[in-house]
Formats: C-alpha cells, structure tokens, sequence
C-alpha cells in the first residue's frame, strides 16, 4: 500500500536499502548543521546587533575551539567517504554465479537479451532473489539505463561495454528509465521491469522459442568464414578461440591484455589495434556489417567454446 505523498520510490533491492541508508545519514547530518548554522546566525544578528556593540571586539585565541570546528567536520566527511565509497563499490564488482543479461540502448528503445534465448524490448523480466549482471552498450548516443526502484542507474556509450548487478527482493512491476537526454523522443524511452517469482520466472523463460545468443553467434561464425582462420590445424592462420575467454593474451608489442567483452568488440571492428604476437595481422574489419546484436551473439558463442572447440 503506498501513502498519498511518496517521498522516496520503493525499495525493491539490497542495493537499495544500502544506498536509502546512506542517503538518510547525509540528509541528517545536512539538517542538524542547516538548523546549527541557522540559529547561530540569529542568535549572533541578535545578540551583536549594531546599537548594543557598535565596535568589534578582539577575542583571545582558543585552540580547542579551532580544532573542534576543522577535526568533527573532517572526521564526519571521512565516514561519508568511507561508507559512500562501500556502497558504490558493493554495487559496481558483481558476486560470482550471476545470471547475465545484455542490454543494448538504441533510439528510443532497450533491447535485452537473455542467454537462454528470450529476447525483449522496453522490458526486463527477472527472478526474485537471484543476482543478475547487465551488460550494457548503445548502438548509437548515450542512454542510461535507470531503475529507481533498485537505486541503479549506468550510461550505455557507444563503442564500450558497461556493467552493473542486482538483486531484486520484492516481486513486482517498477519503472525504466532513460537518464540521459539523447534525442527527439528522449521521454519515450521507458519500460518496466518485472521481478518474478522462480516458478513465474522459468514458465515466462519457456513461453518463447528464441534461438540461445550462443547458437545464434555459432551461425554468424560460420556465416562469416570465421573457423578459415580461428580453425585448427595447418589452415589456421589466428589463435584458437576454445579456452580463451578471461584469459590474457599477448599482444605483438609485448603486453597482456584480458580477453574479455571489450577485447572481442574492438578485434571485429578495429582488428588491427591490438595484434596477437605470433601471428600476421590478417583480419578483416567487421566495422558497418554486425549489428550490436550480432556482435553480442558472437560473444556468446566465443564464450561458450571449450578448450580446442572452435566449432560447436
């Protein structure tokens, strides 16, 4: 049941109830020293007024008094940083076992894409009590992707991948949001999330025959030619994908860098800017030919390969 005057939206997370806590200690603190400050502005405008004391008076130096009105004001920031910096980072590195879920920003829409196959728009569904990483990009502008209700809120840039987890604890239907203005019909871009009961959850994640990210990527791999190279054996002419995912590779300049998302992303549509050592920089741009979907597909694909399997 909600009161006729809701200052704050439902908390519907334990992120939520982190941040609220958080938000409630600042507006406290902010309050007692707003009113402190007021009242001492008027006791002092009252008390010094000019026809009592018309020449300022020197006061002797007080030590204390100085400490006291630098050290607390100090000591108060420091446990704001403390714990503003706990919540933030809480929020930010996501629990091992998440469900991933990618969300892909485009005018003026949310497409999101569920690693069992089901696929929507302006709509996320999810599982109550169950963490759930987003991994987000726009395919043109920044968006951001805001739910108040989960008190989270990410921008979507062109050209990076972002992330951002959750846990929903209270089923039921709460508001998305783009946070950021990016074009004509910006106040359109809304949807809903629903948090669902499990038994809900897996009967909606059945109702719909969407091929998996990962048999679609299987498709594109295959589509583009891409095994010519990535095969094994004597033809193969760049490394084996099976195994690789959150790996380092080394590159021809002599760095390691992960083989993540975002190393994937760049290699189909910028290949040349980061070069495998031991092999030739053969790789032809895929830059203007996927879609952000498609490129997520193969992502999934890439991830699925196990050790040696570059054809599923």
């Amino acid at each position: 049941m909600h009161s006729w005057v809701e200052l704050f939206p439902v908390s519907a997370s334990q992120h939520a109830d982190a941040v609220d806590q958080l938000y409630y200690f600042l507006l406290i603190v902010s309050g007692f020293f707003s009113f402190l400050i007021c009242v001492l502005i008027i006791t002092f405008a009252i008390r010094y007024r000019r026809a009592r004391h018309p020449v300022a008076e020197q006061t002797r130096e007080m030590i204390g008094l100085e400490f006291a009105w630098a050290g607390i004001p100090f000591l108060i920031t420091i446990v704001m940083f403390v714990w503003g910096s706990k919540v933030y980072m809480d929020g930010e590195i996501p629990p091992k076992g998440t469900q991933d879920v990618y969300v892909v920003g485009k005018q003026w829409m949310w497409k999101l894409q569920h690693p069992e196959g089901r696929r929507e728009i302006n709509e996320l569904h999810v599982p109550v009590n169950t963490a759930i990483k987003l991994t987000l990009t726009s395919q043109d502008v920044i968006h951001s992707f805001y739910i108040p209700a989960l008190r989270m809120k990410q921008d979507t840039v062109p050209g990076q991948y972002r992330t951002l987890w959750f846990n929903a604890t209270r089923p039921g239907t709460y508001h998305l949001f783009c946070a950021e203005y990016c074009g004509t019909n910006h106040s359109k871009m809304i949807g809903h999330v629903y948090v669902m009961e499990e038994s809900e959850y897996e009967a909606w994640l059945a109702g719909a025959d969407d091929i998996r990210p990962a048999e679609a990527g299987a498709k594109l791999f295959v589509q583009y030619d891409c095994v010519n190279c990535h095969g094994t054996g004597l033809r193969a002419r760049a490394p084996a994908l099976g195994g690789l995912y959150g790996t380092d590779v080394l590159l021809a300049d002599g760095r390691r860098v992960l083989f993540d998302e975002d190393y994937i992303r760049e290699k189909l549509l910028t290949p040349a800017a980061k070069r495998v050592a031991g092999f030739a920089p053969d790789m032809p741009t895929f830059k203007g030919q996927l879609t952000e979907e498609q490129i997520i597909d193969l992502i999934a694909y890439i991830k699925s390969l196990t050790g040696g399997n570059n054809e599923h």
